[in-house]
């Protein structure tokens, strides 16, 4: 038995670490790297001087959404036995967020649109163009505001289900955990104080890293 759960404990670890770089570039990286806090105009030059770039991070984060769907199914296999309810609660929180980032992109294919200049929308000017992007792009964040209150909220079972486990060390349960509670933190932060740019889930993530690499290349300790 003790093969087939490292299998699937591998497995585990392989899909949440190759989630990681593609919701870093989409999220993070192609954000930063187009949009100009403020100033809508410079922001509509950078994205359509850099589609391909703009595109490329809808497309990754996509990917990486589609990645996620699959690793609560695979962590449910392997923690099912330590208590099958908190499991299931563990997949539903983590499944709710899909659709929401999804959904979530359609605000990026809209500045896309709106930046294309098609006939129809000949009626607005460029500089109002613009500022239906910058509007757009901004319920963009909002978007991923919403869904990271649930890729916070299903740490915790995870984080839970790993320190009951008896077969991966419970300090790893603890810091997933703690990697939620930063994802919580920010999402509130974020939705009642837009302007504060505080972040605090860049220092508590150790446990997202830590816990899929034991996954991948330790496994579980006894079976």
């Amino acid at each position: 038995m003790l093969p087939s759960i490292n299998r699937t404990a591998r497995l585990a670890g392989a899909l949440y670490l190759a989630m990681a770089p593609f919701s870093v570039f989409g999220i993070l990286y192609v954000p930063s790297a187009l949009i100009v806090p403020g100033d809508a105009a410079a922001t509509a030059v950078n994205i359509m001087t850099s589609e391909g770039l703009f595109r490329s991070g809808i497309l990754s984060h996509l990917i990486g959404q589609t990645i996620f769907i699959l690793l609560p199914l695979v962590l449910y296999r392997l923690l099912k036995p330590v208590n099958p309810s908190l499991a299931v609660v563990m997949v539903i929180l983590a499944l709710v967020g899909v659709p929401i980032a999804f959904l979530n992109e359609l605000n990026q294919l809209a500045v896309l649109r709106l930046l294309g200049h098609p006939d129809y929308l000949a009626a607005f000017t460029t500089d109002q163009l613009h500022a239906q992007a910058m509007l757009l792009l901004d319920l963009r964040s909002y978007g991923i505001s919403l869904a990271q209150i649930f890729w916070g909220l299903w740490l915790f079972p995870l984080g839970y289900l790993v320190y009951r486990s008896g077969f991966l060390p419970r300090v790893l349960g603890v810091l997933v955990m703690i990697g939620g509670v930063g994802y919580l933190v920010d999402s509130v932060v974020f939705l009642r104080f837009p302007e504060s740019g505080v972040s605090i889930s860049q220092f508590t993530f150790v446990g997202e890293v830590l816990f899929p690499a034991w996954l991948l290349f330790k496994g579980v300790r006894r079976e």
